[in-house]
Parts: structure tokens; sequence; C-alpha cells
């Protein structure tokens, strides 16, 4: 057994030994690396799609056209994944999740490198934009699993007790992540803009390599999921897990997807759009999105682990409620500080706000919930893909929408506002109607197995 490994028998029993807590810190930074370099990935594409894919490769005398073009690219990233989240998810149920999550890491990341070599459209023509598309295409379908797997990964292992905690490290992951690009790309930015669209942009791309080197070393020195090795020992895990999944739990697909949609929404307003609306419409400077998004995830890092926490304590569903409310709420206040101070510090508190208490409360819970939804048997298919088309549906498209609904509104952004309140509501209506996950059995098998298990710790 790895030194990083941790016992069946340990999950069982939700005991605190020496050897389980330090298999867990080999889990945790195995699960925040690799969701840190899919969301640096992220970040990176959608800052570029607002500030650099515009101007040096969909090349256009109408602002606004160049910029729905540079965000529709960003959007077939997202279409491609819930392709990869089946394609991985099944390998991940039949294969394990340790394997999925190391050969997801190296299709993601090297698209990711590659892009840093892209040629302007002045130096290639067409074959710019293709090839863009072809290795956003790449980028996307390795995406398709990362967070799922590492969701799962570290909610197999943990403490049953302690799962909403443990599983916010994937979450937490997500907005290292965003941190380190919006950190760098807030640098780059401060250079003159002929030589950041020269050459400066590609400076964060190229450094993902780094993050790359890290997440392998860390993820190949772990153990398999206790879980998904007592599921192979006793010859339970499915042949035909895509099957199983959509056969047999295709009420929690739906309910993962309505409960992602909301938090897909806000975070693409905060993360993606939000940078265009500040540069493009407000015609304020390039480097004040990416500095007050810097600000809001440093925040989030701090919350996340503590709205799992307090899921922990009174249960998943009130944790994400106070989410998803909050943002419905605060959708038309958002607007009207940014629109009404445009200042840097104003346009902070903004984000901080709407990620903080919004982002930080519907993330929070997610990867224990999500995971709790599904037997072990399909739980990486299911939460894989579910997760993904809820992404191709709303978080992909949603600057994109954005964008266009503020051209709709003759420049104002109330149209944004009401798209916002509506995507909380499919979340609400869903966490109000959904049951309750937590202490389910992670070694259940059937879905009548799983919902009996609710609330039993076995400990």
């Amino acid at each position: 057994m790895s030194q990083n490994s941790v016992s069946t028998d340990q999950i069982a029993s939700g005991r605190e030994t020496p050897a389980r807590r330090s298999g867990m810190l080999g889990v945790a930074a195995a699960a925040l690396v690799g969701s840190a370099l899919e969301w640096y990935d992220f970040y990176l594409y959608g800052t570029a799609a607002a500030l650099v894919f515009n101007k040096i490769i969909f090349t256009n005398s109408n602002p606004t056209l160049a910029t729905l073009a540079a965000f529709a690219t960003f959007a077939v990233g997202y279409f491609i994944r819930p392709v990869g989240g089946l394609i991985f998810g099944r390998m991940g149920d039949v294969l394990g999740r340790k394997r999925v999550l190391v050969i997801t890491l190296i299709v993601m990341g090297s698209a990711t490198v590659l892009m840093a070599f892209l040629p302007t459209y002045a130096q290639a023509g067409i074959w710019s934009p293709i090839l863009l598309v072809i290795l956003r295409l790449i980028q996307g379908l390795g995406a398709g699993a990362e967070f799922g797997g590492a969701a799962i990964f570290s909610v197999e292992h943990a403490n049953p007790r302690r799962r909403g905690l443990h599983g916010a490290w994937p979450s937490t992951g997500v907005y290292l992540g965003l941190l380190l690009a919006a950190g760098v790309f807030a640098i780059v930015t401060q250079l003159p803009e002929a030589q950041f669209l020269a050459w400066g942009w590609r400076i964060p791309f190229a450094a993902s390599i780094v993050v790359i080197v890290v997440a392998l070393i860390i993820r190949v020195r772990l153990a398999e999921s206790p879980a998904f090795l007592e599921m192979r020992a006793v010859e339970k895990a499915p042949a035909a897990p895509i099957k199983e999944a959509f056969a047999r739990e295709k009420l929690s697909m739906l309910v993962l997807i309505c409960v992602q949609t909301p938090q897909n929404v806000v975070s693409s307003i905060n993360l993606a759009f939000i940078t265009a609306y500040l540069a493009g419409t407000l015609k304020l400077s390039n480097s004040i999105g990416p500095v007050a998004v810097t600000v809001g995830t440093a925040v989030v890092l701090v919350v996340l682990p503590l709205f799992g926490a307090l899921s922990d304590k009174i249960g998943r569903r009130p944790v994400m409620l106070i989410g998803m409310v909050f943002s419905a709420l605060f959708a038309f206040p958002y607007f009207w500080i940014i629109d009404g101070a445009r200042t840097p510090v104003a346009i902070t508190i903004a984000i901080v706000v709407s990620l903080g208490i919004g982002i930080g409360a519907m993330f929070g819970p997610q990867a224990a919930y999500f995971s709790e939804l599904f037997t072990a048997g399909s739980r990486f298919t299911g939460l894989a893909f579910s997760r993904e088309l809820a992404g191709a549906l709303s978080a992909g498209v949603t600057p994109l929408i954005a964008v266009a609904l503020v051209a709709l509104g003759g420049g104002s952004p109330w149209l944004v506002s009401l798209f916002i309140i509506g995507a909380c509501l499919v979340g609400i209506v869903a966490v109000s109607l959904g049951k309750e996950t937590r202490g389910r059995s992670m070694q259940a098998t059937t879905v009548a197995e799983l919902t009996a298990s609710t609330g039993t710790f076995r400990d």
C-alpha cells in the first residue's frame, strides 16, 4: 500500500488515524493542483478571448462581432466537455479514478501549453482560428472529467463526517488556478498594448507547464480510491457504466444539471464576461478586470472550505440555497455598483461579494453533494457527464449570451441581471425539491441502497 493510501476499513469507520490524515494530505494536494490547472486554463482562455483573441485572431471592424466570435470558441470548449465526461468517466468507473486523473491532466495541459505558440491571423490567416478551435476542443475533452474525477477521488477517501470539507479541495483548486491566472494576466496587461498583443499574452499559457509537472508528480504517487477498490473486490462494478447511469440514475443527473446551472452562470459572469464588459462597454483599463478578479478569487479560496465544512454540520442543501438566493438578490445591485461608481475599488467589492458569498456557498459543498448523488459503479460517468453537460448548456454560452444581452439592452446590463436571476431560480427549485445527501455510503451500488444510507455515517 502506498504511503498516501487510505484503507477501506478506515473509510468505513471514519477513524482519524495518523495514516489516514497523512493520506488525505496527498489526496487534497492531488485534487488541488489538478483543478488548479483546469481552471488556470479556463481563466486564461476567457481573459484572452476578451482582451486578445478578438484583436489578433478574430479580426473584424466591429468590436462586438469580434468579441462574440472569440467567446464562441470559448463556448466550443464547453460543448465538447460532456463527450470527455462520458469517455473518461466510463474509464474512471471501469479502470479506476487515479488512471483517469493522470490522463486528463496530460491531455488538458498539453493543449494549453500549445496555445502559447498559436500564430496570429496576420501570420497564418484562416489557420489561426482553426488551430485555436482544435486546441480548445482537445483542452475541453481533458477538462471534461478533471473536476469530477478530483471531486470523487477526494470524497471517496474522506472521513464520512468531513466529506464537505475535504470535497472542497477540488473547488478550492479551481479558484487557486483562477488566482494564478488572474495574477499572471494582471501583470502582463501592464505591458504596452503592442507588446502585450505581440508576445505578453503568451507567457501565462506557456507557464502552465510548471503546474502540469507538479500535478503529475503528486498524482502518480497516490493509491486508488478505497471505494473503487472495494467495489472491484466484490465484483460489483458495472460492465457498462454509461448505460447504468442513464437507465437508473437519470433523476440524479437532472438534479445535478439544474443545481450546477446558477453556479456556472454567476461564475462565468464574474470570470469571463465582466472583463470584456469593463474594457469594451465601459471603456475602462484592460487591467481592472483581472486585478479585481484576482482579489475576488483570493477571498473565495478562504471561504470555500468553510462553506464545505458548514455543509457537514447542517447539510448540503441549506448551504447551497444560501448561495443561490443571495446571487439572485444581488444580480441587480452587482451592476448598479459597477456601472454607478466605475472605480477599481467599487468593481472589486462587487466581484468579491458575488464570488465570496454566492459562489462560495454554491460551490463549497458541491463535490460532496454531487458525489453522494450517485452509486459507486457509475459515479464517475454520471457526475462528469452531467456536470459538463450543465457547463455546455450554461457556463460555455453565458459570456456569449451576456454580450448579446448588453447589446440588446443598448449598453445596459439589466437583461444580464434577469438572466442571472432565472438561472438561480432553476437551481433553487432543484435543490428545494431534491433530497439531502449528507452521510450517504460511497460504497452503495444500487440507488435503493444509496438512498437508504442517507445520514448513516458508519462510525
